[in-house]
């Protein structure tokens, strides 16, 4: 007879009310591996915490949603949003597959031309781009995503004389039936600023119109808002061909695919509410095969979609400090990372898993991080069993921006990991050190020496 794992004592409050035929426990079963890969020997080997990357399910949801896109229409090209998750490997990973590269600043558009992409592969979206950005972007033949007039007239005085031509496209904002509506960034539809934004583009013989985009929003759980969209976007497609005799060559309907995550505040758990890749690719590619165009006329659809193409492919592994009590008589779990390097935990609920066996028994528990900040939270309100200190968890689903918005606050931040095909580990990006944090400081002499 195996010992069983001990237990401490605990006193849970009985509330009454009617049974329901779900009963009152939620069960569910450690994670104790990823991709066949022991969770304690990864943290055992890196150390805790520790992200991991699983390039497997990197690259067979990247072909799940090129399926569902391409078996409904014959135009169709991904771009790898660097925002999402700029780690070289990561962004390398969806590259092999084939997606050009999306970037929203200088920063990330050097980071492309260092991994390999071609300049005119990669699309500069953004409201910041200096004139040597935008020198830099036309020299390279890349893509640029005007936002606003000032920058639209930049290019036209940059580009002035000179023998080179920008590949521009301009950035459109519209309604779509979901609020708030997202108007902040490029040229608002309904009221004729995108199309006096190419017509204005059109009269400039140095400018060569490819494109129009649109990012309606984030974490977008109504498919037919990018139907909405598309139309919109066909619609100026199609003024520009009757005015101008000028076909333009894609529709870039951007991001913003909901992943699996459930939402702060969602009655229902994300993976049952979101819609599928089939969805969004039924809602755009329907749209526009219905619109009018010839065949010949079609225009490429580019997606920029990385929330939805990496979240699941991440996890941050960590350990229990310690347990206690609060004032409400609620039971409190400090693990040894926190809102610095999860930042998704103040949008999500995320899954959290023990990593080692466990009884039945659960209770609600409130889960902090270990800085010393009171919105150190990183789940207000999760069953979890009864894990002691120096337990191990999984938390799930976490690929999309903690790796991009992480800070190094209080906590170093720890290494990524990347498990391959194979089941090998490789590690892609090193742990901070004291040393890698104060190497770009400068002290002045005089604050140099001091005396207590």
């Amino acid at each position: 007879m195996s010992k069983k794992t001990y237990e401490r004592p605990f006193i849970q409050q009985l509330n009454t009310g009617s049974m329901n035929k779900f009963g009152t426990r939620t069960e569910f079963g450690p994670v104790d591996r990823i991709d066949n890969v022991s969770v304690k020997g990864l943290i055992k080997e890196y150390g805790s915490p520790l992200f991991v990357i699983s390039e497997s399910t990197m690259r067979s949801t990247y072909k799940n949603a090129l399926r569902a896109f391409k078996t409904r229409y014959p135009k169709i090209q991904f771009a790898w949003s660097y925002k999402t998750n700029y780690i070289n490997a990561v962004c390398n990973v969806f590259h092999q597959e084939g997606a050009w590269a999306e970037v929203v600043s200088i920063f990330e558009y050097q980071k492309a031309i260092r991994n390999g992409v071609p300049g005119d592969k990669i699309i500069f979206n953004g409201p910041e781009k200096s004139k040597e950005d935008l020198k830099t972007a036309v020299e390279n033949n890349s893509l640029i995503h005007i936002d606003h007039f000032d920058e639209l007239y930049m290019l036209a005085e940059l580009l002035e004389g000179g023998s080179k031509k920008a590949r521009v496209a301009i950035r459109m904002n519209m309604d779509t039936g979901v609020y708030p509506m997202w108007d902040r960034f490029g040229f608002n539809y309904e009221n004729g600023q995108a199309w006096n934004a190419i017509n204005k583009i059109m009269s400039h013989d140095e400018m060569i119109l490819e494109g129009l985009h649109c990012h309606i929003g984030t974490y977008m759980l109504s498919a037919n808002a990018y139907s909405v969209a598309a139309w919109k976007l066909c619609d100026l497609v199609n003024h520009t061909k009757l005015k101008w005799n000028h076909t333009i060559k894609y529709i870039d309907l951007g991001g913003g695919f909901a992943s699996a995550n459930t939402l702060k505040g969602s009655y229902l758990q994300g993976a049952d509410i979101i819609p599928s890749f089939d969805d969004y690719a039924e809602a755009i590619t329907s749209t526009v095969l219905n619109f009018g165009f010839k065949k010949e006329d079609l225009p490429l659809i580019i997606l920029e979609t990385g929330r939805a193409m990496v979240d699941d492919a991440g996890y941050l592994l960590g350990s229990v400090i310690a347990n206690k009590t609060l004032s409400d008589g609620r039971r409190a779990t400090i693990f040894d990372f926190g809102v610095n390097i999860l930042f998704t935990a103040f949008w999500y609920n995320h899954k959290i898993s023990p990593a080692q066996p466990f009884s039945h028994h659960t209770e609600e528990t409130v889960c902090y991080g270990p800085l010393c900040m009171n919105i150190d939270v990183v789940n207000d309100n999760i069953s979890l069993p009864l894990l002691n200190q120096g337990d191990n968890v999984v938390v799930h689903r976490v690929g999309a921006y903690n790796m991009t918005q992480w800070m190094q606050f209080i906590q170093m931040r720890p290494k990524v990991v990347l498990i391959d095909l194979k089941g090998d580990v490789h590690i892609i990006r090193e742990n901070e050190t004291v040393d890698t944090i104060e190497a770009p400081e400068r002290k002045p002499e005089h604050l140099t020496k001091f005396s207590l």
